[in-house]
């Protein structure tokens, strides 16, 4: 039995350098919570970070990885406040953690919150980053009620929860889909619509008054040539995923820095109370044992899943 099985990138490349090795079971310090994990959220940027596409440092190998996870706490560390509730045995989620692809991971106590009893720690372990990024999407843009909002991507990961946040605020969703998935979205609350040639026609049929908003999680041409034709306001324009064109035509390219690490970082308690009334539906395509990281990221790369992925230790 390994003390904590964890998957590294042993060097910079494709899936096929993720590793699983035997790592020490970490000890929390002050301020922080050990979590036993019981899924571990993928995310696009945890191959971003081994791909090389951000820097390949040999210096940063063996390079642990997995940024959100969900667990039971297991440990927490000296100098906690009297009036913090947590305790041993609370089922948790946390994110901006180091090493969450493991069986333990650390994470700061202020990025631990109590998981909401509405999901299941596959799909808690994918709320927090991307629910943070549909928060993004939707705080920059400005969506309030009576808009009409065009989501590309509306059965994915991020725009599933773009979906279920804008109809929250009111307004009125229209969202890109493949037909076998146009009964999610109706029940997501948005009008489906097939993606595809003419998709800028279809979207005028449906909503003949105008496309107040635009927002693209998928990041193709058609995506953002259909925003830019469809929405006067480039300032009411985002994407998520398009960082070459999406630029040269004036849309908002959101990373996560700047204002959004702020926007991101205080909505993550909104995401949660949400979930925990029910209000929220975080949908899981699949998942991989800790063994099958590398699996795990070459389905990642397809760009097939229909929600999201956890590593299950």
């Amino acid at each position: 039995m390994t003390n904590n099985p964890a998957v590294v990138a042993s060097a910079y490349g494709e899936p096929d350098v993720l590793t699983l090795i035997d790592a020490e079971r970490p000890t929390p310090g002050p301020g922080e919570v050990l979590i036993e994990v019981r899924a571990g959220g993928i995310n696009p940027l945890d191959y971003k970070l081994y791909s090389g596409m951000m820097g390949n440092d040999p210096a940063a190998l063996p390079m642990r990885l997995g940024l959100e996870v969900s667990g039971v706490v297991a440990e927490i560390g000296p100098e906690q406040p009297e009036s913090d509730a947590l305790a041993v045995g609370d089922a948790v989620l946390a994110d901006r953690v180091k090493g969450g692809y493991a069986a333990y991971v650390v994470a700061d106590r202020g990025d631990v919150f109590a998981k909401p009893e509405t999901l299941s720690f596959e799909a808690a372990s994918g709320l927090l980053v991307v629910g943070a990024t549909a928060v993004d999407l939707l705080t920059t843009t400005d969506v309030t009620a009576g808009d009409t909002v065009l989501v590309h991507g509306a059965s994915g990961g991020v725009g599933s929860l773009v979906v279920q946040l804008a109809v929250a605020r009111g307004a009125r969703v229209i969202g890109t889909a493949g037909a076998h998935r146009h009964d999610e979205v109706r029940q997501l609350g948005a009008e489906p619509i097939a993606y595809g040639e003419g998709l800028a026609d279809r979207v005028r049929a449906l909503a003949p008054d105008g496309i107040d908003v635009a927002l693209d999680t998928v990041g193709t041409e058609e995506a953002v040539d259909t925003s830019a034709e469809l929405v006067t306001d480039r300032g009411r324009i985002a994407t998520i995923a398009n960082f070459v064109q999406a630029p040269a035509l004036g849309i908002q390219v959101l990373t996560g820095a700047g204002p959004s690490a702020e926007v991101r970082a205080r909505s993550r308690q909104l995401l949660v109370d949400l979930a925990s009334a029910g209000a929220l539906l975080v949908k899981v395509d699949r998942t991989f044992p800790l063994s099958q990281a590398a699996q795990a990221h070459t389905y990642l790369k397809t760009g097939k899943a229909q929600g999201k992925l956890a590593l299950i230790p």
